[in-house]
């Protein structure tokens, strides 16, 4: 008997905020879109295809993610990453990273070459060089600071600063993010981000946190987050939306009851791109922008905005 073909869908997102993205990150989801379909069409995995656009995102530097990551507080870049197969409740992830071009792939290394889900800091980097995973270039890679200078006075001179900032980052754009199904019916999730501007080294977002930031499970669907990562981890956000697809409900009815209760408990804002097992989909924010776009067969569009969540 022949096997059915399922019909594919590939979904982008490229962080939420209250600024409208460039033509060229635009452009720039365009692309990533053709080369995840591309994979797709050929019958490549949901995976191979989520890892693909992202990395399309990371090294483009218009996102913050990957070349184009926000400097933390002591002027280090650190990058964070998850990936998620549906089919078997398989995942990786990476945190607190330095050095990676393409922190999405070295969080798949996570998943498929260690018994392991989630590896931070010296130990993710050094896996990532063992597979040798391309580089940032130098000048974006500074070496982080030796410890002996991570004084009580280099902490406390980092919290007085933190403290004075601004707390509310309009404008300013994180993570980025893929899911897909293939013509198999298997879905995946993937997220990468370089974290917020002005947070202190250490501090760890939603992005790499299976259930918060990311979440696949072929018997209810994918999801990437995008936002405020301290909400969404306090709400479990990517897995309460697939759980509440698992129970029949829609994916813009599933995403939008999660992102409202979030949104009135702990006052977050926050994006999400959905894909329900049977391949319908949504593409919801709070904000008043979040740039992304999707492919399902002749569905297609790239934009700045999508469904704005409001309360009723």
């Amino acid at each position: 008997m022949k096997k059915k073909t399922r019909a594919t869908v590939l979904l982008i997102h490229g962080g939420c905020g209250s600024t409208p993205p460039t033509a060229a990150q635009l452009k720039t989801i365009e692309t990533a879109l053709d080369r995840g379909e591309r994979l797709l069409q050929r019958g490549a995995s949901a995976l191979d295809a989520v890892e693909a656009a992202v990395v399309v995102l990371e090294k483009s530097g218009r996102f913050n993610a990957g070349k184009g990551s926000k400097r933390q507080m002591d002027g280090v870049l650190r990058m964070d990453a998850s990936v998620m197969n549906g089919r078997d409740l398989s995942a990786g992830a990476v945190a607190a990273m330095e050095g990676i071009l393409t922190p999405i792939r070295a969080a798949r290394l996570v998943m498929e070459r260690t018994p392991h889900l989630l590896l931070v800091g010296k130990s993710a980097e050094g896996l990532a060089r063992l597979f040798r995973l391309p580089h940032l270039s130098p000048s974006l890679a500074a070496p982080s600071p030796p410890s002996e200078e991570l004084s009580f006075g280099k902490w406390e001179a980092l919290f007085r600063k933190l403290q004075g900032a601004k707390k509310n980052e309009k404008g300013k754009r994180g993570t980025v993010g893929a899911v897909a199904r293939d013509t198999e019916g298997n879905v995946a999730a993937g997220t990468s981000t370089g974290g917020i501007r002005l947070m202190l080294p250490g501090r760890v977002g939603d992005s790499p946190l299976i259930g918060a930031g990311t979440y696949a499970d072929n018997r209810s669907g994918a999801v990437s987050m995008t936002g405020l990562g301290e909400a969404i981890i306090r709400a479990g956000l990517a897995k309460e939306i697939a759980l509440t697809m698992e129970g029949g409900v829609e994916a813009e009815e599933a995403g939008r009851g999660a992102l409202i209760r979030m949104r009135r408990r702990i006052g977050g804002e926050a994006g999400a791109i959905i894909l329900s097992a049977d391949g319908g989909f949504a593409l919801l924010h709070t904000t008043d922008y979040m740039p992304g776009g999707y492919r399902a067969g002749r569905r297609r569009k790239v934009g700045g905005q999508f469904q704005r969540v409001m309360e009723d």
